[in-house]
């Protein structure tokens, strides 16, 4: 019998469905009761929804690029078609994933754009990897505090939307007695407007796995696991082949662990994350304890975002002041997805703190008259396109009731309705919600019920109380989801009021 923890571990890697039969083939195979694999299971889209057919991206860039007609269409032809969240192609907007094992992506759209290959930039996505990784060979050089120092002193920041000083993290797991210790890259990037992730992968991978061993020879482990969500499953092949490139020869002494998601937006969550990797239902953990503290298996545990992991070799190579130098308002370069009505969507490395103008310039220029952005993916809500010269950074889009997030930028034209803008974010929201906690679980589902009666009846009574449903949601919901779930909603009432007034807009 596996020991206890090993059992849970294995329940999401052996459940293929959520008949009976496999049920308890997989409860016999692990050791865990047949109920709780059926609860962990149940939570998963790919999983329980495994026979879901062609599954039709219903984020805000797919809907506005007219997924609605996709779906119709996959319709009209008798094939069987399901919506899904946002699959993370919003530059190939609309989109769809095949009902195939790979999940391979159905658009007539071809990927989107990236900056071109310059040396300067620390990603630099147009350029080529190198199989030397003579950042990790410096980082051993370096020593600990050298490595620490130069972390420090580059500013840099979590990219996965928290904004967490990834020197500190990586201190905090350091001042931990315990010496089993864990890496963890969460790769579960899943919200609507952002793919930049996904281009890191397919292009640099190795940029991703030198980042990752110079963190585990930082913190003193050798064990590094990749969380990578299930829909990608071209980045995750990548990744694997780039690994048998260089297994023997750099990485040899770290052990890397690929770790599919089974589809739940919520497991971006460093917490709910974890609670996934143990064969749980992804359910954010209540904090304190932090993952540096009680991670992984209970052990200390860096969790990091791959643009941000994608960023520590050339920070470690160049110099922590080098890569603090290139920003605009803060501190380094910053990728920043853009989709919607532009020219070239795609992902672009440009100075951290550039304006939505200066963004867009490099993606093609705007396609017709813009009224409305997203600036940091579903989570940050929307401002008028006259903040456009207003940087995109942590501190100034805060200034506005706003955040980065995960720098997903969508652009919305005339045309287009903001209530409708809004009705899809807070779907998404309801769809993605783990149902932990009530303020979130009840919240979400009432703010896409009062859209859904706006839009139905254009009648403004029926958004009456989303100030203080917004307001309940914030301050009583466990994790950030909950607690930012009504702001594409309240931010499109307080910028666009003639579109909630019985109008458009």
């Amino acid at each position: 019998m596996l020991p206890k923890g090993a059992q849970r571990e294995r329940v999401l890697k052996v459940v293929h469905d959520l008949s009976p039969d496999e049920v308890h083939r997989a409860s016999r195979e692990t050791g865990v009761p047949a109920a709780d694999v059926y609860g962990a299971a149940s939570f998963y889209t790919l999983i329980s929804n495994a026979d879901a057919g062609v599954r039709v991206c219903q984020g805000l860039s797919c809907r506005m690029a007219g997924s609605e007609a996709l779906f119709a269409s996959y319709a009209a032809r008798g094939e069987q078609a399901t919506y899904a969240s946002c699959i993370g192609q919003c530059d190939r907007a609309p989109a769809a994933l095949s009902p195939s094992p790979e999940l391979e992506v159905l658009s007539e759209v071809q990927p989107g754009g990236v900056s071109p290959d310059d040396p300067e930039q620390p990603m630099n996505l147009g350029g080529q990897d190198s199989l030397a990784y003579a950042a990790l060979t410096k980082a051993r050089a370096l020593g600990v505090e050298g490595v620490l120092s130069a972390l420090d002193a580059s500013g840099l920041q979590g990219r996965g939307g928290a904004g967490f000083p990834t020197g500190r993290k990586w201190r905090a797991v350091l001042s931990e007695a315990a010496s089993e210790r864990y890496v963890v890259c969460n790769a579960d990037e899943a919200e609507p407007g952002t793919f930049k992730d996904r281009e890191v992968i397919l292009r640099r991978p190795h940029l991703l796995l030198e980042g990752l061993a110079i963190c585990a020879e930082t913190i003193g482990s050798t064990e590094i696991y990749l969380y990578i969500r299930g829909e990608f499953q071209a980045p995750i092949q990548r990744l694997k082949e780039a690994l048998a490139e260089v297994a023997d020869g750099p990485l040899a002494g770290f052990n890397y662990h690929f770790i599919e998601g089974h589809g739940a937006y919520i497991c971006g969550e460093e917490t709910a994350l974890l609670e996934a990797m143990e064969g749980r239902r992804g359910m954010p953990r209540i904090k304190p304890p932090y993952p540096t503290q009680e991670g992984f298996r209970g052990k200390p545990t860096v969790i990091n975002n791959v643009e941000t992991l994608a960023c520590v070799p050339a920070i470690v190579t160049r110099g922590g002041e080098w890569f603090k130098g290139l920003g605009k308002t803060e501190p380094g370069s910053k990728l920043y997805c853009i989709s919607g009505d532009v020219g070239r969507p795609g992902v672009y490395e440009l100075p951290l703190g550039v304006s939505l103008d200066e963004l867009v310039a490099v993606a093609g220029g705007y396609t017709g008259q813009p009224v409305a952005f997203s600036p940091g993916g579903a989570s940050a809500g929307f401002l008028p396109i006259s903040e456009r010269e207003r940087p995109l950074d942590f501190a100034s889009l805060s200034e506005v009731g706003s955040m980065l997030g995960s720098a997903g930028v969508v652009v919305i034209n005339e045309g287009f309705d903001l209530a409708e803008a809004a009705c899809s974010q807070a779907l998404f929201f309801e769809d993605e919600s783990c149902g932990q906690c009530a303020p979130c679980r009840i919240g979400t589902r009432l703010v896409h019920q009062a859209l859904t009666r706006y839009l139905d009846s254009r009648d403004p009574v029926a958004l009456e109380h989303i100030e203080d449903l917004a307001w309940e949601m914030e301050e009583g919901s466990i994790c950030g989801l909950g607690m930012v779930a009504a702001l594409p909603l309240t931010s499109a009432i307080k910028h666009f009021p003639q579109a909630f007034s019985g109008g458009q807009a």
